[in-house]
């Protein structure tokens, strides 16, 4: 399941976290990439001691882990720290499946990989997130503040620069449910009782879903 959270940054965020971002802060992204990925990675990314880093990280990464939509659907254990991309004209990243498991420090599986676009998609041309499945290609490029989450296991790219910079968060989860057909049956269990709950209270119904989703979450989850 890909899914399109809007509004995890509000407009005054992003902008507030872009101003603090200049083009020297940024190196070769290459550094960050696996050995295949190396050879089709044309982007540069946030230093770690620059300047502000950390708590521009954090605020994103708390943005995320607030957001309820991406609670439901991702089921989150652990979330990687993120890194922030910036693409510049004729920059890009070829098609790659991102590493099973993530982290230096500790190692985490990666069940689904996000981004959070942080540039108006008016100022820049291309760029597109491409994610590759059996049903084609679908391309993401959405509002700044707004974040696309996906499953790691799919081929994925990121289109050319053909004008402007393109500046986006990105990063991983390890799931509580590791297969992506189980967790979407629990976003729509979910979904379903939070909204027969919105509307009608702790009725019967309720209940039964409730109990339905807490055994199968129980049943598919491991912690």
């Amino acid at each position: 399941m890909v899914m399109c959270i809007a509004h995890v940054l509000t407009r005054d965020q992003v902008n507030a976290i872009v101003s603090k971002l200049a083009p020297s802060d940024f190196v070769d992204g290459q550094s960050t990439a696996g050995w295949h990925a190396k050879q089709v990675k044309r982007n540069m990314q946030l230093k770690s001691d620059a300047v502000g880093s950390v708590a521009i990280r954090t605020q994103i990464q708390h943005a995320i882990q607030s957001n309820a939509v991406f609670q439901i659907a991702a089921l989150p254990k652990a979330i990687s720290p993120l890194l922030l991309s910036r693409y510049e004209v004729g920059m890009e990243y070829g098609s790659h499946v991102d590493n099973a498991f993530m982290g230096d420090d500790f190692r985490m599986r990666s069940d689904l990989s996000l981004t959070v676009f942080l540039s108006d998609p008016n100022t820049y041309t291309g760029g597109e997130l491409i994610i590759e499945s059996i049903q084609g290609e679908q391309g993401f490029k959405l509002e700044a503040g707004a974040m696309v989450l996906y499953p790691s296991t799919t081929l994925h790219r990121v289109a050319p620069i053909t004008q402007g910079v393109r500046i986006a968060a990105v990063g991983w989860v390890q799931s509580l449910v590791r297969d992506a057909h189980d967790r979407e049956i629990l976003f729509d269990l979910d979904t379903a009782r939070q909204s027969l709950f919105a509307q009608q209270g702790k009725t019967s119904e309720f209940d039964l879903i409730s109990k339905s989703y807490t055994n199968l979450l129980r049943r598919w989850g491991n912690i």
